[in-house]
């Protein structure tokens, strides 16, 4: 189907697709699907993320521009590159209002020691369970089964020296964190008092 024959033409279908998206999904994938170029697809994706954030026309067209299409009000909603594709997001501003509409169940936070095991693997990763627990001091077997059903672990393979299972964190938990890659994870050197006796723990390129 030529989407340019639909209502709204190609901005509209690929307006479509973005917001049954249950993950970030690439300029390249979105091209493939709706059968445009990727420059296309770019080119669409940079003009939605102006209009949802209430610029919908570029300054050489201001003066023919309408009143309405000039200065339209930001959307509730953003489009948003993360996780190494693209997804529409409610906007932050309105985290507080959505929250309240949103099942209890689904937006349980985390436990203490939840967090802290999802940051040693986020750190370390691909990392064991047995690697996770010495970090820690503590049994994390249950802490991994709930973080892996969460989503924001998946098994990375096996070590090739002890066969334990290796975990590293998914693009679920990137697009979480806001992040695109475990690379813009903040550095922990400028958090840590010392580093005598941390290269045990933790490998300087990590820091």
């Amino acid at each position: 189907m030529d989407v340019h024959s639909l209502p709204g033409g190609a901005k509209a279908a690929l307006e479509a697709v973005l917001m049954v998206l249950d993950q970030p999904a690439t300029e390249e994938e979105l091209a493939a699907g709706l059968d445009l170029t990727v420059d296309a697809v770019r080119a669409l994706l940079a003009e939605l993320e102006r209009e949802y954030s209430g610029y919908t026309v570029k300054a050489p067209d201001v003066e023919t521009a309408s009143v309405a299409g000039f200065g339209s009000t930001p959307r509730g909603f953003e489009l948003r590159n993360i996780a190494g594709g693209w997804r529409i997001y409610s906007r932050a501003d309105f985290a507080d209002i959505v929250g309240k509409y949103v099942l209890e169940g689904q937006t349980a936070r985390l436990t203490q020691a939840a967090l802290e095991t999802l940051a040693v693997i986020a750190y370390r990763q691909p990392v064991s369970r047995a690697r996770v627990s010495a970090i820690r001091g503590v049994n994390v077997d249950s802490v991994v089964r709930t973080l892996a059903q969460r989503g924001l672990i998946e098994d990375a393979g096996t070590d090739p020296e002890s066969g334990a299972i290796l975990y590293r964190t998914t693009s679920y938990f990137l697009e979480r964190m806001g992040i695109s890659s475990v690379a813009d994870l903040p550095h922990l050197s400028p958090h840590l008092p010392g580093l005598e006796g941390i290269a045990e723990f933790y490998d300087a390129d990590r820091m």
